[in-house]
């Protein structure tokens, strides 16, 4: 109810705002957005931060299926912020957020210094593979009102994969500033944990018991975990899509068109998928891209696949 409020807040004032000029109202409407994730930033006792489609929707699936289980919550009300808190206060704030539009009210945009004293989970994927995943989103999910804000393509646009993948602004370039700059200010946060999305993939339950610990303080029930692990599968996630079960979340987990995978928010879930779209010479391109800008804090190699996950590329990053 709150995120209603304050979206209908924000239509509002820029519906007052029409006689602006579209430049200036877009940066007015990522300040307001700055200022209401900022907010809830400050409020969070966890904040969960990724670019968009490093399996953010996963993890947040199998997080709300784990205190479903401990707390009795129905299935139906996936996690979103506070309200699980509500139910129960043992739960604590988890806030998730792509961390687009806080710098555009606090000003830092060299730096993460609103997530200094927060505890961090800072989930990763390899940037390969986010640019293809955001290709599909602008193309089949994304909204045109979106698009314009975030400086995508223009909607129907005609963008090849490989085009998109390459732009300095929504492709590759600025995936790897992102991570950059997370990898540069990592030891200036109090409290992170670095989960890579392959990780997850290889050993799940491994790696949400690393999460649970984490954000509980404490070591998280195995069976739940196994059991949250278990529902949170590709393949029931796109049984539970499809049958629109957290309709309460809104659009977020509903396919743009039944029968159609690329329009589902649970597309692939594959490793290394981004071959599968471009010929040798772009492939390589892209590879070349990666390995001369990418921080090697995140442990990749830069053949599209990650190392072993039994190696230090595993570890929280904590003080």
């Amino acid at each position: 109810m709150d995120s209603i409020f304050k979206k209908a807040s924000r239509e509002i004032i820029l519906a007052l705002l029409f006689w602006l000029p579209q430049d200036r109202r877009t940066r007015i409407e990522r300040w307001l957005r700055g200022r209401d994730e900022t907010r809830r930033l400050e409020r969070a006792d966890v904040a969960v931060v990724s670019f968009g489609k490093s399996g953010r929707t996963w993890l947040r699936v199998m997080i709300s299926r784990y205190y479903q289980l401990m707390f009795s919550i129905p299935e139906r009300v996936l996690l979103g912020f506070a309200n699980y808190h509500r139910r129960n206060p043992e739960i604590p704030k988890i806030f998730f957020t792509h961390d687009n539009y806080i710098k555009d009210y606090t000003g830092d945009f060299d730096s993460k210094a609103p997530f200094y004293g927060k505890k961090v989970v800072l989930l990763v994927r390899n940037p390969k593979d986010i640019a293809v995943s955001q290709y599909f989103q602008w193309q089949h999910r994304m909204r045109p009102a979106k698009k314009k804000l975030n400086n995508y393509p223009a909607h129907g646009t005609e963008v090849s994969a490989f085009d998109f993948v390459m732009d300095e602004t929504v492709g590759l370039p600025g995936i790897i500033d992102y991570l950059n700059l997370w990898a540069r200010e990592a030891e200036r946060i109090e409290n992170l944990l670095i989960v890579r999305y392959e990780d997850m993939r290889s050993d799940p339950e491994t790696e949400l018991g690393r999460v649970m610990a984490f954000i509980g303080g404490d070591t998280p029930d195995q069976t739940a975990t196994r059991e949250a692990v278990e529902y949170s599968s590709v393949e029931n996630m796109r049984k539970l899509e499809e049958r629109n079960v957290f309709w309460l979340a809104g659009g977020r987990m509903k396919p743009g068109k039944k029968g159609d995978p690329n329009t589902y928010k649970v597309r692939r879930a594959k490793v290394g998928g981004y071959t599968d779209y471009f010929s040798e010479d772009e492939a390589a391109q892209i590879d070349e891209l990666v390995a001369k800008r990418l921080s090697p804090t995140y442990r990749y190699d830069f053949e599209g696949s990650s190392v072993d996950s039994e190696t230090e590329a595993s570890r929280a990053v904590q003080d």
